[in-house]
């Protein structure tokens, strides 16, 4: 194709065909509502209505979000943070930025081709939540760019840590260099010509590309050609290691230095990278379609050839090939990001990787054994669910060993001839998870097992799909879930045969089973053999795999029939209580808070004198501290080396001191279209331990952000003479030695 005819084009858009399916989707949902309250899973919104709206009652969910990542962004602009840290918190950034574009602003997109009018609940439409991220990504792209060129590069380089172009290498490193291409890149990479009979290549989500133009030296004809930089190779090759100092060459450098090599003949005018960002919030239609599973699979097929809602692109790419890029990609100007120098800044996770600069990274941390399990060395290992009987216990990780004690539960339990069934349900999990094997072994030693795997997981979709079918062909009992709903709960049950006839075993957590992400999140697992707790658990099994319209449940706050109205009736309790003068609080931690019926009962408590510290890692939609509206909010965000997940909730409740955990939060998805668990934690040194950990966040002043009225998040500052409290520092000293006192838990 001549590059003489390039020029921006706007994708078309049909309101007629975009009316009908709207409508198709008004009648999926009723379909959906059908099925859920057959199976008794309606949503009960009874408890509440929502009485105000707008953006003076509630923060943007899009701008809310990209304050987190400003937050995540402030960890690698602090120079505070070793250095190595400070490059991983770039490509954190940077994968967040990705899946917030996939996710956020692909939803976003849809709703404004589909021509859906309706406002967020602060009072936005899609428009005008797409043109403010524009401007907020842009500013957040500045800065995060000048810190890793400006700031980072030249910091490494004094450390050893050379990021190189080819140019600059030495012969040697250059022969190294050539080599590696040779044999590591250009055998398997395929320049796409277009032309008459070759069509603009499809360009895969989040690949790496180069656009080319060439020219024919005889005719002189212009050409546009595509070469995508191979996602199996490293990002940054490593060309020299001698003591400390390493030389990185981006393999991108290394192809355009050698791109001529590919079009023997040909003049090469200009070579630029570009790299796209597809809408992963596809749409699709559960309950009309006859097998779940496939339905999943026909979505990761689809999402690959979705619409894209990101082009990024070297800014000195000529103008005349940006138009082309532009029109063929059916987009328009305002999805283009343009940056100086090179894109895709998420593989700067490569770097905070080099093995060999401890004093670059922060301290390893490994760890420790959960009191309960240990054992003088003389002395005969206990088995875990003797240790269950012997009382509750209450995990915390990464502080404490995932594999000595979620992972050990799972594993004794396929071993044990005394476990005659297993029951799980799977919503993210590594890729080659020691707890799947355990649950297949269980299966082929004959004992009865049952795993509710969520096929739906965002972007874990396809090894969700893959464990589904390897843990069939053992014999284990797959169910896909329920049409509407994700199975989002973390919660394990194991039946027993005992002296004293069979014992339910559980474990309900606040994370996944995943022994990776175990190692970064922190979570809570609750280990119980309580007979009360052990019947809801298997009530909620039974509620998934078959139906049950009157299920109540005694002790769990199970969504999405029944936790809305418990929650509700919680703050309701509180709020009654501050009217009558008598004291009142609430602290509630959590990932995101999003949902506005709890919100409106939040600011109505704070009206009535309820004290509230909500801990936000996220997304919060609540205004805090505002005259007459929340002036007994505070709201606080902790961000450091591990990611906060726990969900932490406690009501004062008139001295009843009510602690529970699990893994919900107050969102509308958790709370209506979501299953998930929340359990009562009861025991007196459990509650003891939660009020700890709580204390522990809200004095901290290293890690600590507070959410202002205006929207903006201050930094917390510890003041002078005041002693150190970094929450992630704190809890791993206290874990060191489990003999330590818990302190601030009077």
């Amino acid at each position: 194709m001549k590059t003489e005819s390039y020029s921006p084009d706007q994708l078309e858009f049909d309101p007629i065909e975009a009316q009908k399916k709207h409508r198709g989707k008004k009648v999926a949902n009723q379909k959906k509502n059908e099925v859920l309250k057959e199976k008794g899973l309606h949503k009960d919104l009874s408890s509440s209505s929502l009485k105000i709206f707008g953006s003076g009652y509630f923060f943007n969910y899009e701008l809310s979000w990209l304050k987190f990542n400003e937050r995540v962004l402030a960890e690698a602009l602090s120079s505070k943070n070793k250095l190595l840290e400070r490059v991983k918190f770039i490509g954190i950034v940077c994968s967040n930025l990705d899946e917030f574009f996939q996710k956020r602003v692909g939803g976003l997109k849809r709703q404004q081709m589909a021509g859906v009018k309706s406002l967020s609940v602060d009072g936005m439409s899609a428009s005008d939540q797409l043109k403010a991220i524009r401007h907020k990504v842009l500013e957040m792209i500045e800065s995060y760019r000048s810190c890793f060129f400006k700031d980072l590069v030249p910091a490494l380089a004094e450390k050893g840590i050379h990021i190189k172009e080819y140019a600059e290498l030495s012969d040697y490193q250059k022969r190294v260099s050539d080599r590696f291409f040779q044999k590591q890149i250009y055998p398997i990479v395929t320049p796409l010509a277009v032309d008459e009979s070759h069509p603009f290549p499809f360009i895969s989500n989040q690949s790496l590309s180069f656009a080319i133009e060439l020219q024919n030296p005889k005719s002189k004809e212009k050409f546009f050609a595509r070469l995508k930089v191979p996602a199996n190779r490293p990002r940054l090759i490593q060309v020299h290691r001698k003591g400390n100092k390493v030389i990185l060459v981006p393999i991108e450098d290394l192809i355009r230095t050698k791109i001529d090599l590919f079009f023997p003949g040909m003049d090469v005018l200009s070579a630029h990278m570009f790299r796209v960002t597809r809408n992963a919030s596809v749409e699709r239609n559960e309950e009309e379609a006859d097998d779940l599973l496939e339905t999943i699979e026909d979505e990761l097929r689809e999402r690959k050839f979705a619409e894209i809602v990101r082009l990024e692109l070297e800014a000195d790419m000529p103008k005349h090939i940006k138009k082309y890029l532009i029109k063929n990609l059916n987009i328009n100007w305002n999805d283009v990001y343009e940056m100086e120098g090179t894109i895709g800044l998420a593989d700067a996770m490569q770097v905070s990787m080099l093995s060999g600069y401890p004093r670059l990274k922060a301290r390893n941390w490994t760890p420790v054994i959960h009191p309960v399990l240990k054992h003088e060395v003389d002395e005969e290992i206990p088995s875990i669910f003797q240790l269950i009987r012997n009382g509750d216990f209450m995990v915390h990780h990464p502080y404490h060993s995932f594999a000595l004690t979620t992972q050990r539960f799972i594993e004794e339990a396929a071993n044990d001839p005394h476990v005659l069934a297993i029951k799980q349900t799977l919503y993210r999990t590594s890729k080659d998870s020691p707890l799947m094997h355990s649950l297949m072994h269980a299966a082929e030693e004959g004992k009865q097992v049952a795993v509710l795997v969520e096929i739906k997981a965002r972007f874990d979709e396809e090894r969700n799909i893959d464990w589904a079918q390897k843990l069939e062909n053992c014999g284990v009992h797959v169910a896909y879930g329920i049409p509407g709903l994700k199975i989002h709960t973390k919660v394990t049950m194991v039946v027993r045969e005992e002296a004293d006839g069979l014992r339910t075993y559980c474990h309900i957590g606040t994370g996944n089973y995943h022994p990776d992400t175990a190692q970064l999140y922190e979570d809570l697992g609750y280990f119980t053999c309580d007979a009360t707790i052990a019947s809801d658990v298997t009530d909620i099994f039974n509620l998934l795999t078959g139906y049950a319209p009157d299920q109540t449940f005694e002790k769990l706050f199970v969504a999405p029939k029944h936790m809305r109205k418990q929650m509700t009736d919680l703050i309701l309790f509180e709020t009654a209580e501050a009217k009558k003068g008598k004291p009142a609080r609430i602290i509630a931690k959590m990932n995101s808070l999003e949902d506005p019926l709890i919100i409106q009962r939040l600011y109505e408590a704070s009206q009535a004198g309820v004290k509230i510290d909500l801990i936000v890692r996220g997304v919060c939609r609540l205004i805090p501290g505002k005259q007459d509206l929340s002036e007994n909010i505070k709201v606080h965000s902790v961000i450091g080396r591990f990611l906060e997940h726990s969900r932490i909730f406690y009501f004062l409740n008139g001295g009843n001191h009510i602690y529970a955990i699990g893994s919900a939060d107050w969102m509308h998805r958790n709370l209506d279209a979501r299953v998930e668990a929340i359990t009562p934690i009861e025991q007196p040194e459990l509650k003891k331990y939660l009020q700890f950990v709580l204390s522990v966040y809200l004095r901290d002043n290293m890690q600590r952000w507070i959410l202002e009225e205006t929207g903006e998040y201050e930094r917390i500052l510890r003041k002078r003479g005041e002693r150190k409290v970094a929450t992630h520092k704190v809890l791993m000293n206290h874990m060191k030695d489990s003999a330590l006192p818990i302190p601030w838990a009077g």
